[in-house]
């Protein structure tokens, strides 16, 4: 019992920071690149601020970024709640209101006056605040929290459908304060998708074909580490004449480094091949969020 009370404590600990560390990066991007480059990011965040701009524009009030940003996440956090995991949203939301103090209490800085960096290191560091976040099994909120639903619930990797609607959000912000912050904008959140595509990659999938000579000591390799199951084919090898044993399996891209090494360990001669999956249909066992 203590282990287990002691390993949660650590494991709350360590997602905690991470979360706190994203909303870091988060915050001082958007008052350094973001906010000093003029740009609008996707996502909530970019909504949150094109309405700062507007009330600004019509009103000369910016309100603050904390109060529309929570207010614009209030449904989606339901819907975590009831359809996701009450620790991913409870994370989750840690996320959304540390981002926006730091946001709120930090100070802008302007590292370069070359709009062009400004959109590609931006996107950059957008990108890695929400991939340490997705790490700590948490999501900074907003079209990531729908993003997160849609690959639950339809298996998919959805995030260049929320590039897509992020575009439309940058529309409307070219047409109210003009379209060149605009394509600047749309080179940030396209390089923003980009990397994080590269390092989220929990739903993304990976075939694997193994040739092995000890089938049933590998297929419970797999088994053990990922959870997923296996198809074993029999053949014969066209140049030796060999009877042999092919094992086939659809596990997840960030799963793949964890099953090449119980493989090589079970069957050090086993001749895998690994194919990218780009869509997938039926029964695939996927990992709870908490």
């Amino acid at each position: 019992m203590k282990t287990k009370v002691e390993n949660a404590m650590w494991n709350a600990g360590k997602r905690t920071a991470m979360i706190a560390a994203a909303s870091v990066i988060m915050a001082v991007n958007l008052k350094t690149f973001v906010r000093t480059g003029g740009l609008i990011p996707g996502g909530f965040n970019g909504l949150t601020r094109l309405l700062q701009e507007i009330s600004d524009m019509l009103w000369g009030v910016e309100p603050p970024f904390t109060a529309i940003n929570l207010t614009l996440n209030a449904i989606p956090i339901v819907i975590s709640f009831k359809f996701i995991g009450k620790k991913f949203t409870g994370y989750s939301c840690l996320m959304i209101v540390l981002t926006g103090l730091l946001t709120d209490l930090i100070p802008g800085y302007t590292f370069t006056d070359d709009i062009l960096l400004v959109a590609v290191f931006g996107g950059l560091f957008n990108a890695l605040a929400i991939a340490v976040c997705l790490m700590a099994n948490a999501t900074s909120g907003g079209t990531d929290f729908i993003a997160i639903f849609l690959s639950e619930k339809y298996d998919i990797d959805s995030w260049n459908y929320i590039f897509a609607v992020n575009v439309v959000i940058l529309g409307i912000a070219g047409a109210l304060f003009g379209w060149e912050k605009a394509l600047y904008s749309i080179i940030f959140q396209f390089t923003s998708t980009q990397v994080l595509h590269t390092l989220h990659r929990r739903y993304q999938k990976q075939t694997l074909l193994i040739i092995t000579q000890k089938p049933e000591e590998v297929y419970m390799a797999i088994r053990e580490t990922t959870n997923h199951d296996a198809t074993l084919i029999k053949g014969e090898g066209c140049y030796l004449k060999q009877e042999c044993n092919m094992l086939y399996s659809v596990v997840g891209r960030d799963e793949v480094r964890k099953v090449l090494n119980r493989v090589r360990e079970t069957d050090p001669g086993a001749f895998v091949n690994m194919i990218r999956t780009e869509s997938l249909s039926g029964r695939f066992y996927q990992r709870p969020n908490d």
